[in-house]
């Protein structure tokens, strides 16, 4: 069984995502931090975006692992490196080059063979699983977003102006939305979900009562 989250950033998916996948039993994916983590290794190796064949090499050897709130690329903690600004502000470039999406959805597919799975993007129920058992698309209000990410960054020791991180999140949003290859957008049958008056335990229950309550989960697990 698969469940795909979508939605943009500062939405709570990554957490809401994790947390529903603990109390579902569920392998957890977070399918951003595979795009953060690509974004990473362009940035320290100096790799030009447009080198298409660094980059598939790159993308093809290397290995994820999530650990509860933990990150391990190719065997390191990158949990906090993929967060930095520098990378925040380089990701949606990097995500919507084609080669680099098509590599990733492969990654993904492979990951939830076998596998009960939890997995949260930005085209996670349009394009990468369009066949998911179920599909919700988180969405929430900008000046909430803003204040979301900027205690994100605080809790990892960063200041950054509010007004500089609803900027950005505006300049990701246009990038995710318009770009040519795998635009973000909900699935006509994904279950829109708006959190911007919730905590993080309400949007989790939310869609934990969605599953369980539904005939798909009663046919499959009872």
């Amino acid at each position: 069984m698969i469940v795909a989250i979508d939605g943009p950033s500062g939405t709570g998916k990554s957490t809401t995502a994790r947390l529903l996948s603990q109390k579902l039993d569920f392998q957890y994916i977070d399918s951003g931090a595979l795009y953060r983590g690509i974004t990473l290794l362009l940035i320290k190796n100096k790799i030009n975006p447009k080198d298409k064949e660094k980059i598939e090499n790159i993308v093809k050897n290397t290995n994820f692992e999530f650990k509860d709130e933990t990150v391990i690329m190719n065997g390191n903690d990158v949990t906090n490196d993929i967060r930095t600004i520098e990378v925040n502000n380089s990701v949606s470039s990097v995500s919507k080059i084609k080669e680099i999406r098509e590599l990733i959805c492969e990654k993904q597919r492979t990951f939830v063979k076998g596998r009960n799975t939890v997995i949260e993007g930005r085209d996670i129920g349009t394009v990468v699983f369009p066949e998911a058992e179920f599909k919700f698309y988180l969405n929430c209000d900008i000046n909430t977003r803003a204040a979301r990410r900027q205690q994100d960054f605080l809790d990892s020791g960063i200041k950054v102006p509010i007004e500089k991180i609803m900027k950005e999140l505006e300049m990701r949003d246009e990038i995710d939305k318009t770009r040519k290859i795998s635009p973000l957008k909900k699935a006509e049958d994904a279950i829109e979900v708006d959190t911007t008056n919730m905590i993080i335990e309400e949007q989790v229950d939310f869609l934990l009562k969605k599953i369980i309550n539904s005939e798909k989960y009663q046919i499959i697990f009872n």
